[in-house]
């Protein structure tokens, strides 16, 4: 049984925003607001945290809502960057690869991926394999092999054989994205950082010199016009991604027509398919037939991921964005033309997701060059002590954030000798944990790595939290049941979506987002249990929550 009854919700979330009333006067101010809870906010409250500051990171929406759960859910090393010749970028990311893989492992893993070569295609396998040789030198490890015609299909049948001269197999990693973000998140708050959710900054605080000290943030957990609050900070960080430019206009005091935008929100959407429907054990990366853009296939959560788009994206409000048709019919194309008896259609998708990236523009319009050619790096601003960083690559937001604290040496008196080493608490992002709890032993082994990868240092609160029952399997997926309840008690769990689409991944992987009777009436149990939802209460989150993955996470209309 549980060993403590859970608060009820009301008191849940008045303890979230109870550090508000503490540190957030103008005689007492935070050290640092960082506004933005994805996996470059949720980095940067890692690295400040650990270095003594008082840290406030809010989110608008649930954590990691926006790009942080949307990604192609892939740690790599930017091999596209070789060939571009920045081998300085290559080798900080594939450096940053293989610590995670060292130190999450169960959540950040090894994928082989293959590139199958055909004859008069590019790229020809020589110049490929010379660009692998340089990948794997910069990560000090042998990954490539090449595979002769013969020797790969006999363990690939179902690819196009036509033409075909053999395939390259490198190694990158792939990950939860949104695992990572509360794994970090995690960290942080060990270390004495607060972050909130469904917390929104309204607008920016200045003082009399015209400089940032704050913001005033909206409670939007609830659709009732939630409670404001002045909050100070002696500097603010915006963590917001593609939604970066807006909070810069603000400190600017510039007005829309004379601020210079620098986000280029880009769309990548992906599809879910069956691993009945093409079976893999290894990703595989190729040229789409139609415009010679990279495109992947690879397993993930025991299905099959279709992705990704790169097309300019309207400008950004608060609104879910979804995958269109066009980009449908575009993924699926590519997939049958490389796996020719496929025969992939629509009614195979199990769910889609959509995420918008937050390219750096590189143009003045922003339309100089097509999205996959602009720069992935990242870029840090200060306007009016606002601390603004956007771009950048899932890999490496451990470095994003040491750029952004030596930014704010420039508002705050940090040490710079320690942000320069980047030595600090061993240099390790996540904690080196040994569950002691009983249950850990009686588990898979597999399963033991995955569940001490996804949640470090809180693995001992999930399994004293759950019951025998809560240790099976939920259908075919990867996660048990004891994640939902774990993640319903401790992880500001605000509505349904947050469980089903980000703490866990189960409406991305089962059919009709995971609301199959079987699944809902346990999910429903656990949920009166953990978060005291009533039978009216349920039944809103739960049309609300169809309504949004009919919408957004499965195919548009026709």
């Amino acid at each position: 049984m549980n060993p403590t009854k859970p608060n009820p919700p009301h008191q849940q979330r008045q303890q979230a925003l109870a550090p508000l009333s503490h540190r957030s006067s103008q005689v007492e101010p935070w050290d640092m607001l960082i506004i933005g809870g994805g996996i470059t906010g949720a980095g940067i409250a890692r690295e400040a945290a650990r270095r003594g500051l008082a840290v406030l990171l809010i989110e608008q929406k649930d954590f990691a809502w926006g790009t942080s759960s949307r990604s192609s859910k892939m740690v790599h090393g930017g091999l596209r960057y070789i060939a571009s010749g920045d081998y300085k970028t290559t080798l900080l990311s594939v450096r940053e690869r293989e610590r995670m893989l060292s130190e999450a492992s169960g959540l950040v893993n090894e994928m082989h991926y293959v590139m199958p070569h055909y004859k008069g295609k590019f790229p020809p396998p020589w110049i490929f394999n010379t660009l692998l040789r340089v990948y794997d030198r910069l990560a000090g490890k042998r990954y490539f092999t090449y595979f002769k015609r013969e020797a790969f299909l006999s363990l690939n049948p179902h690819i196009k054989q036509d033409k075909f001269l053999g395939a390259s197999q490198f190694s990158d990693a792939v990950t939860d994205d949104s695992r990572l973000v509360m794994r970090v998140l995690d960290e942080a708050i060990n270390d004495g950082a607060q972050a909130i959710n469904y917390l929104k900054a309204e607008s920016l605080i200045t003082n009399e010199q015209g400089l940032v000290v704050g913001a005033t943030l909206k409670d939007t957990s609830s659709e009732d016009n939630g409670q404001n609050y002045d909050v100070y900070a002696k500097v603010v960080v915006s963590a917001t991604g593609a939604w970066a430019d807006t909070l810069r206009m603000q400190a600017s005091k510039q007005s829309e027509q004379n601020f210079h935008k620098q986000i280029r929100p880009s769309r990548g959407s992906h599809l879910v398919i069956s691993q009945e429907r093409l079976p893999l054990k290894q990703a595989y990366t190729f040229l789409h037939p139609v415009d010679k853009r990279a495109v992947f296939v690879f397993p993930w959560e025991n299905r099959t991921v279709l992705g990704t788009t790169d097309l300019d994206h309207p400008p950004l409000d608060d609104s879910e964005v979804g995958i269109t048709n066009d980009e449908v019919d575009y993924l699926l194309a590519a997939t049958n033309d490389l796996f020719s008896d496929a025969d992939l259609n629509r009614e195979d998708v199990i769910s889609t997701w959509a995420g918008v990236r937050p390219l750096i523009s590189e143009g003045g319009d922003g339309k100089r060059v097509s999205p996959s050619k602009e720069k992935r790096d990242h870029s840090v601003w200060l306007d009016n002590n606002l601390v603004t960083v956007s771009g950048g690559k899932l890999t490496t937001f451990r470095l994003i954030a040491l750029d952004v604290l030596e930014k704010c040496q420039e508002v705050l008196a940090l040490d710079k000798s320690v942000i320069q080493n980047q030595t600090i608490n061993g240099d390790h992002v996540f904690s080196d944990t040994t569950p002691t709890n009983p249950k850990f032993s009686t588990l898979p082994k597999d399963l033991q790595q995955r569940l001490q990868g996804f949640y470090g240092l809180q693995l001992d609160t999930l399994l004293e939290l759950a019951h025998d029952e809560d240790l099976a399997y939920i259908t075919d997926s990867n996660t048990i049941w004891a994640e939902i309840r774990f993640a319903a008690r401790h992880e500001q769990v605000i509505h349904l979506d947050d469980l089903l689409l980000r703490r866990t991944r189960l409406g991305l992987i089962l059919p009709h987002g995971a609301m199959t009777p079987l699944i809902s009436t346990r999910l429903k149990q656990i949920c009166q249990q953990e978060l005291g939802w009533d039978e009216q209460k349920w039944q809103q989150e739960v049309a609300r929550y169809q309504d949004l993955w009919q919408r957004y996470y499965h195919l548009p209309a026709a």
